[in-house]
């Protein structure tokens, strides 16, 4: 191994031990956060204890963690390297004769890997931590106060049928999603693609089966026909219980995996999937977010020790990554307004970050 490669290595095993020292210290925080807040809204209780509050709070966090993912890496780089600064080891390394592009570039590798790491393994673990999370705290909450009613809204269809499924509520039983209160409004299209009205169903319940909705106590009118009472009777369903209970939860609630199937189901029912779009992009953009973070901190941690400034430069680094946040969340509002593009939404943030970090690092290095 050549002395350039050790030196590489050197400054990326810094670089990810000041990426876990940032990481405990920022999901300390935010188990603190989180469990003060769920004592305050769930421990009102007085059947809930310290146990169950800490339960709920080690399901909520990683959600949490895993938004907060780029800034471990922007403040954990900056802390290694201007730890090496100021102990004059960048210093020698460039001295040597060693490019900072030489030992730059494993840890924005190594910054790229783990934000695919973080999307494809920590994000199904967090969406899955999360959804247990809410059926957790519903349960511990359930009957305080008293219920309040929520209307549930479903739609699926394929080429030929649309169906609008209306209930007054639902839960979860045996790994089945059932509706009480149901409605169910049936369409078929036309000759020109347009959707025309031919049933109504009323039903005390529906459970959702595979491949078909199991109605109880139902009552069918056709369009210019009376009624008819039936004690049970199945629909076909393109829905299964788990892409129903999906319907029901934010984008940021579903597995990586899963947003392929979420955005055909849902555009197959003829509604819009830019929320779940926007997401997905979002999603594949955060290696390189992850990478720009990384070259964000080392090309704000290079500036000479005794030129003095560094502390002032590294504070610029860490100012510039809450702007990038802030950037990533109103980009993510306007393609969500369908006021700019889903691609731009999702990737202009981490492209700024790393065309800036890499312009800095040109000037810094190179001139």
């Amino acid at each position: 191994m050549t002395g350039a490669a050790r030196m590489g290595r050197y400054v990326l095993v810094r670089t990810l031990a000041g990426v876990g020292a940032a990481l405990a210290v920022i999901g300390s925080v935010i188990l603190l956060i989180q469990f003060v807040d769920l004592s305050r809204s769930i421990g009102v209780r007085a059947d809930v204890g310290a146990a169950d509050i800490l339960g709920l709070t080690l399901l909520k966090s990683p959600s949490v963690i895993q938004v907060l993912l780029p800034f471990v890496f922007l403040f954990g780089g900056i802390g290694a390297f201007v730890g090496l600064n100021r102990r004059s080891e960048l210093v020698a390394m460039r001295a040597a004769g060693v490019s900072a592009w030489r030992f730059i570039t494993p840890t924005a590798v190594a910054a790229f890997l783990a934000g695919v790491l973080a999307v494809t393994a920590l994000n199904p673990i967090s969406a899955a931590l999360s959804a247990r999370f809410e059926a957790d705290r519903a349960k511990i909450m359930s009957n305080y106060l008293g219920d309040v009613p929520k209307d549930i809204w479903l739609r699926q269809g394929d080429e030929r049928t649309q169906m609008v499924i209306h209930a007054r509520s639902r839960d979860t039983v045996a790994g089945a999603v059932r509706l009480r209160g149901v409605s169910l409004f049936v369409y078929q299209k036309n000759k020109v693609g347009q959707p025309e009205f031919k049933r109504r169903l009323e039903a005390a319940e529906a459970t959702l089966r595979p491949g078909f909705w199991q109605l109880r106590d139902v009552r069918e009118a056709t369009a210019g026909e009376s009624s008819v009472r039936s004690d049970s009777l199945s629909i076909r369903s393109t829905l299964d219980s788990e892409a129903a209970v999906e319907r029901f939860a934010s984008p940021e609630a579903i597995a990586f995996w899963k947003l392929p199937a979420a955005i055909r189901q849902t555009e197959q029912a003829g509604f819009s999937a830019s929320g779940y779009r926007l997401r997905f992009q979002q999603l594949l953009a955060t290696p390189l977010l992850f990478a720009a973070m990384a070259v964000l901190a080392a090309a704000f941690s290079l500036r000479l020790a005794r030129l003095g400034g560094l502390a002032g430069l590294a504070g610029a680094g860490v100012a510039l990554g809450f702007l990038v946040f802030f950037f990533n969340q109103f980009s993510g509002a306007l393609g969500r307004a369908d006021i700019i593009p889903l691609y731009a939404a999702a990737w202009a943030p981490a492209a700024l970050a790393l065309l800036s970090g890499l312009t800095l690092l040109c000037y810094t290095e190179d001139g």
